[in-house]
């Protein structure tokens, strides 16, 4: 636990969860010290190792050791209860903060704001290399400095209300990897709260060229199904998947991943991935007022 108060009131308590697969221990030690070297808050702190046992962790910080990989969202989610805190803030192992006074910075934004369900800072490669599109969550990039409503997500750093978090059922388990931030989006949309993309506030992540693989192609294709049937109206389903087919034969040029992605496809169809939760209307108006209806 890290207690950096200079006010004479007691700091607030935020809950992080780091997770990790055990193969970055410098970049996992410096995500660590990111987060205890926060002032003006206290933060509750636990490391989850995706199928092995984190040690070697400055006093006062938790583990917990699953005993296998249960993928990203899920070992996120299996952290959450052993952090206290109204505020939760998910944090990789290869991010790590950049201001000391970040989190009392989110903090004071969701006091200000009891509309606001989630942030996303802006994501910056430390080194200087130029970042990717992808990081910034929205349809029309832009300028990466300019805040405004998230229509999507990188996961890597996020701070939600743990109220939300709750409401939303978490981040979505059976997705293992790919699109469980698409999700986290849409459900907090759909539960009444704004979810934020803060261009004006920094963490650092390296720019790294996420490798194409089989699996990465059937995943994302899965989870685009899984998307769809958890969450949009059942009109909509087939246009956000059909979509996403045009986008994809447009982009991907190769056979095996061709093949990989089209496998994806017919698990996602073929597999009831359970926990649906339609979509308002009102919710799919919001999101296309906001830049992104939820068919792209």
């Amino acid at each position: 636990m890290n207690q950096a108060a200079a006010d004479t009131e007691p700091s607030r308590v935020i809950g992080v969860v780091i997770l990790t697969m055990g193969q970055r221990p410098q970049e996992l030690a410096r995500a660590v010290q990111s987060v205890l070297g926060q002032r003006q808050v206290t933060t509750e702190v636990v490391v989850v190792g995706n199928g092995w046992q984190p040690t070697g962790l400055p006093h006062g910080v938790r583990t917990l050791g699953l005993a296998e990989n249960l993928g990203i969202p899920a070992g996120r989610n299996a952290g959450v209860p052993l952090v206290g805190g109204d505020l939760l803030f998910f944090l990789d192992d290869d991010a790590c903060l950049a201001d000391e006074g970040f989190l009392a910075g989110m903090q004071a934004r969701f006091d200000a704001d009891p509309e606001l369900g989630l942030v996303q800072p802006r994501v910056v490669d430390p080194t200087g290399r130029p970042s990717p599109g992808r990081w910034v969550p929205r349809l029309r990039v832009g300028d990466p400095g300019r805040p405004g409503p998230a229509t999507a997500l990188w996961e890597g750093a996020v701070v939600m209300r743990r109220s939300v978090f709750d409401q939303v059922d978490g981040w979505p388990a059976c997705f293992f990897y790919a699109h469980e931030g698409i999700e986290l989006v849409w459900r907090t949309w759909d539960a009444g709260y704004l979810p934020w993309y803060a261009g004006d506030v920094i963490v650092h992540h390296p720019v790294i060229d996420p490798a194409r693989h089989d699996v990465y192609y059937r995943l994302n294709a899965r989870n685009r199904v899984w998307l769809a049937r958890r969450n949009l109206p059942m009109v909509l389903e087939p246009l956000y998947v059909g979509t996403w087919i045009a986008l994809t034969l447009l982009r991907v040029r190769q056979g095996p991943a061709l093949r990989a992605w089209f496998a994806g496809l017919r698990e996602g169809i073929r597999v009831n991935p359970h926990g649906r939760r339609r979509m308002r209307w009102r919710t799919v108006w919001a999101m296309t007022r906001a830049g992104r209806p939820p068919v792209i």
